[in-house]
């Protein structure tokens, strides 16, 4: 399973539950306890915590994300294939963007299944349906060819979001209730020190050069792909020196919660 920093995390989730009626299938109003299983940061679970009275737990396989939980989730070192709970000992058990990094989530879900009491859920992407608007003409062909590269070359399935009602029900959890969030970043002026830090990333190339083994194609391709973002990226500063340079990304969250 891949491990991702805290500020990757803070990065990437930020805003993504400013509007929280994407949990409505959580039915967090009946819920008594509650796990987030490959909690992070606690994103998910500081938006749960505020919409509902239920006791919070977060289960993690990074301790140094576990540390930066907030005070009123309880944090626990496990592993989602084998939690260390009882069976049916939490009333919904729900993860985020934790089965596109799992070999296998129908493993993961059959666990959830057996720990919770009542319901499982999942927030999941769908990272082929990812969109970037930019004033860098090359920003949106580049970004679309990266995806698709990592997409072809991870070993986990990282579109699954889209097909979560099909995977809840081949688990055996019924009832099934979707609903979809979708997260909208944006870069435009006057900048934030992040805007610019994310500029001078594409500058170097970072994104390519971190992710390079996990990339679909040669050795050739992907130098060539990471040579035109850096080309890309030096546009992207020059624009934003000017404060001309704008972009947005969006990326479509799917919403699964299913009884057990």
């Amino acid at each position: 399973m891949r491990r991702f920093s805290a500020e990757y995390l803070d990065r990437t989730r930020e805003g993504l539950w400013a509007d929280r009626r994407a949990l409505d299938p959580l039915r967090l109003g009946d819920r008594d306890s509650v796990l987030d299983v490959g909690c992070g940061t606690g994103e998910l679970a500081a938006a749960i915590d505020e919409e509902t009275d239920a006791r919070l737990v977060g289960s993690d396989r990074d301790t140094d994300l576990l540390a930066r939980l907030p005070s009123d989730v309880s944090g626990v070192r496990s592993d989602a294939y084998r939690l260390p709970f009882p069976d049916d000992s939490v009333d919904l058990v729900v993860c985020q963007a934790l089965l596109i990094n799992l070999p296998d989530p129908e493993r993961a879900l059959r666990e959830f299944g057996r720990v919770a009491s009542e319901s499982v859920a999942a927030v999941e992407p769908d990272n082929s349906a990812v969109t970037v608007e930019s004033t860098v003409a090359s920003e949106p062909r580049l970004a679309d060819e990266a995806r698709t590269r990592y997409i072809d070359g991870v070993e986990t399935d990282v579109t699954l979001g889209s097909r979560l009602t099909d995977l809840f029900e081949t688990v055996g959890f019924t009832a099934v209730r979707t609903a979809r969030r979708d997260q909208t970043q944006t870069i435009a002026p006057p900048y934030s020190e992040t805007d610019l830090e994310a500029v001078g990333r594409k500058a170097r190339g970072d994104a390519i050069r971190s992710q390079r083994d996990a990339f679909a194609g040669d050795a050739a391709a992907v130098d060539r792909l990471r040579a035109a973002w850096r080309e890309m990226g030096r546009e992207a500063v020059e624009q934003a020196q000017a404060g001309a340079y704008e972009r947005t990304e969006t990326v479509p969250f799917h919403v699964a919660a299913g009884n057990v």
